[in-house]
């Protein structure tokens, strides 16, 4: 424990020098708080758990899947992945009209199936299936792709709804994800199924939801056909993502100049104050984007204004006990974020951008 309390609590001038350090600190102290040895499950909260919730919901291990996929880029011997399915399987729910996740495990408590949270679990195993080549990551992403697609319909002239039964909104982040889990399906079985889909979620995403920054608005609501305008980092995140996708997909110029454009309205929107404006997991779905980018637009200024607002998270808002939270911790989705998002530096740090 002291151990970890150093770490996170350096000088200023030293701050951010050593991510790699960090983000096994962090993963270890999530372990010791949330994980919850005798059910295999994790908790939502380090501090208590709520009566009627005795784990953690999906969404949870979402933020942490992503993240341990991280933390295996940056040292390859472990094998975390595996291990986080045997919790996340058991969210498994078979019903129709296709098998997906439920947001919360039925043995406790039946509750709704969000095709967002599938789409996160879903880009998780494309990733690991691109870097691990194992067939097992790609039936996920398939079986999550079926599963989104129960949530098209041409209501609104298009689109993915959030929550299954629910058809009251089509959001962002049920379509941005849904394009680049259809764009990593694409790449990885070249079938054009996948490249179609992609382009009709990416068109209606951008005719309805895209602000004229660049940026993303939340939702487009059914019935009375107005935007919710809030903005928030993992939707311009994901779209940002998707432009790069669809470049290397097609090549067509016109997808990285967007992403371009996007890149530098996200910069000026989200991190000009050196501080995060919204959740570190919302984050790191963007610092996913800004670090695809460096593969065809080597400028770091991205990169170096995200890392000085985690420095300063890191300064400000980590407690006694090493999670980020001060005083009080951060549920289980913000801890994977940040997770994440220290992973994800400690690579770029291992290979020079910063």
């Amino acid at each position: 424990m002291a151990l970890i309390i150093l770490c996170f609590q350096m000088p200023q001038k030293t701050l951010g020098q050593n991510y790699s350090k960090l983000a096994n600190n962090l993963q270890k102290q999530i372990q010791q708080d949330f994980y919850l040895h005798s059910l295999n499950y994790y908790r939502e909260f380090a501090d208590s758990t709520a009566p009627d919730h005795k784990v953690s919901y999906l969404w949870s291990l979402c933020a942490l899947w992503q993240a341990d996929n991280e933390m295996e880029i940056i040292d390859p011997k472990k094998k975390y992945l595996k291990k986080d399915f045997t919790v996340i399987e058991k969210y498994n729910d078979n019903a129709p009209p296709a098998p997906g996740f439920d947001s919360y495990p039925a043995e406790f408590k039946k509750e709704d199936r969000y095709y967002d949270d599938n789409q996160w679990i879903g880009l998780t195993a494309m990733d690991a299936y691109k870097r691990t080549n194992q067939q097992f990551y790609l039936n996920i992403g398939e079986k999550i792709y079926r599963f989104m697609m129960t949530g098209f319909d041409t209501v609104s002239g298009g689109g993915l709804y959030w929550k299954e039964g629910d058809r009251s909104t089509k959001n962002t982040c049920s379509n941005g994800p849904g394009i680049i889990l259809a764009l990593q399906l694409y790449q990885a079985t070249h079938q054009k199924t996948y490249l179609d889909t992609a382009l009709l979620l990416y068109r209606w995403m951008n005719k309805h939801l895209q602000a004229p920054s660049g940026l993303y608005y939340d939702n487009l609501k059914i019935a009375s056909n107005t935007i919710a305008k809030y903005q928030f980092s993992y939707n311009t995140g994901t779209m940002l993502q998707s432009n790069i996708y669809l470049y290397e997909c097609s090549k067509q110029k016109k997808y990285l100049k967007e992403a371009n454009r996007i890149a530098e309205a996200a910069l000026k929107y989200f991190y000009a104050d050196s501080k995060f404006r919204d959740d570190y997991w919302f984050n790191a779905v963007l610092l996913r984007a800004y670090q695809q980018l460096l593969k065809y637009n080597p400028d770091t200024k991205y990169i170096l204004a995200f890392k000085k607002c985690v420095d300063n998270a890191i300064e400000n808002n980590v407690n006694k006990n090493g999670l980020m939270g001060k005083p009080k911790p951060l549920n289980l989705v913000a801890q994977g974020g940040m997770l994440e998002i220290l992973a994800r530096l400690a690579w770029l740090q291992k290979e020079h951008y910063l």
